[in-house]
Parts: structure tokens; C-alpha cells; sequence
């Protein structure tokens, strides 16, 4: 869950997104929202203005090339089981109905995604081109993600190919965010001109901080105990031992 992506992202994000069984459609292009394609416009916004590392748009390029050729290969969609009630919905992976869920998909979106925005724009206004180079691979890399998320979490893919891209994602991010903290709290060891401005300079060391303990603990404290082997067991479990 991306969570920033569904609401994962997690959405965070996954931020995995919101989404957590198959859709009934098989179309790609019936996934996306306009979440996802805000998303890309973002990230389109944010090459073009050269903030980003052409590493990070490699890994982007690369990962969406390689969760496809997994998804061909080794996680395709599977036939539904020989036997058994087909008609009859599988529960949910995850229940996105709930208000815990929802808070949490919530609270993603907004540290982030918006209040990077915002403070890319307070650092624009302000001068501050280290603010800016700091914060921005984050945001890229989220809004990439949550762009992977509409892409691939349709009918078309398996359900651990939607395990994938937040796992992937999420894991590189971390990096990304340890330097954005690092680049931030070095402004005040440095001396670094902040324009006087204090209160941006703390807001920013404090949203880095935020966000590389919510993420760190989504990736090992969901993605990886929980939602994981929930979307594997569901994947072999119901399509294998109940033609069995």
C-alpha cells in the first residue's frame, strides 16, 4: 500500500493503494484516477525542472519495465480454481473500508505528498534551492509510485505484482529520505543561509523526520509482516489448494 497512493501508497502507497481485490474489468487504462495522473503530471513537473537525478528516473524507467516482466513470467494472473463457488467474492486482503484504514491512507497522502508540495513551494518563494534539492526525489519517487499503482493494480496483474511495486518503491524511498534528513539537519550544523527563515528550515528537518519514520514503519511494519504474506497466501492458497 503506497496508502498516499490509495488514499500507499502506504498511499502510501502505498503508498499498495486502496485498492486490494480485483477489479472487474480487465482494462488498464479503467484503473487510473485522477489521483494517478495528477501524480504523473507531478512528476513530470519535477524532471522538467531538473530536481531530479537521472538515477532516479532510471530506477523508475527500469522498475516499471522489470514488475512487467514479473508479472509475465513468474506472478501471471491465475485461473480462477477448477471447483468451488466462483461467483462468490474472496474478503478482501485488506479491509480499505475502515476508518483506520482510511486515517491511515489519510495521513499518508498529506505527509507525503501535500505537505512536500507545499514546502517545495515555500523553498521556491523563499530561495531556498537546498530545500528543494532535498525534498524533491522523494516526492518524485512517491508520485512515480503512486502513477505504478494505477498502472498495474487492474485485473490484468496479479495480486503479487501489487505487492511489488509499493515493496520496491517504498524500500528505495527510505534512501531518498535518509538523505533529505541528513541534507536538512546539516543546514544547522553548516550555518547554511536560510534567509533567517527558521521557520522553514525547522518545518523541513521536522517533515523529513516524519516521513522517514512513517514510511520506514510502513514498509516493516505492513508491507512486509502483513499485507505480504496476506496477497501470497491469497495468490497460492485459493487458486492451487482448492483445485486440489
Amino acid at each position: 500500500m503506497s496508502s498516499a497512493g490509495g488514499g500507499g501508497g502506504g498511499g502510501g502507497g502505498g503508498a499498495p493503494s486502496t485498492e486490494t481485490n480485483l477489479p472487474k474489468t480487465p482494462l488498464i487504462l479503467s484503473s487510473f484516477s485522477f489521483r494517478h495522473l495528477l501524480a504523473l503530471a507531478i512528476a513530470t513537473i519535477l524532471t522538467a525542472t531538473g530536481t531530479v537525478s537521472i538515477g532516479s528516473i532510471a530506477f523508475v524507467l527500469v522498475s516499471l519495465g522489470y514488475t512487467y516482466f514479473l508479472s509475465v513470467t513468474t506472478f501471471p494472473v491465475l485461473p480462477p480454481p477448477a471447483s468451488g463457488n466462483k461467483n462468490k467474492p474472496s474478503p478482501p486482503v485488506i479491509n480499505n473500508k475502515s476508518n483506520l484504514f482510511r486515517s491511515y491512507a489519510l495521513f499518508s497522502a498529506v505527509i507525503g505528498l501535500l505537505l512536500p508540495i507545499a514546502y517545495i513551494i515555500e523553498c521556491i518563494i523563499g530561495g531556498d534551492k537546498e530545500g528543494i534539492k532535498s525534498a524533491a526525489p522523494h516526492l518524485f519517487l512517491l508520485c512515480s509510485q503512486v502513477f505504478m499503482e494505477g498502472l498495474f493494480y487492474s485485473g490484468r496483474f496479479s495480486l503479487p505484482i501489487w505487492v511489488f511495486v509499493p515493496v520496491l518503491n517504498n524500500s528505495v524511498r527510505i534512501f531518498t529520505l535518509i538523505e533529505w534528513v541528513n541534507s536538512e539537519i546539516s543546514k544547522v550544523h553548516e550555518g547554511y543561509d536560510y534567509e533567517g527563515n527558521v521557520r522553514r528550515l525547522y518545518f523541513g528537518i521536522g517533515l523529513a523526520c516524519v516521513n522517514l519514520g512513517f514510511w520506514c514503519y510502513n514498509l516493516f511494519g505492513f508491507l512486509l509482516p502483513v499485507f505480504l504474506p496476506r496477497a501470497f497466501k491469497r495468490y497460492y492458497y485459493t487458486h492451487h489448494v482448492k483445485e486440489g
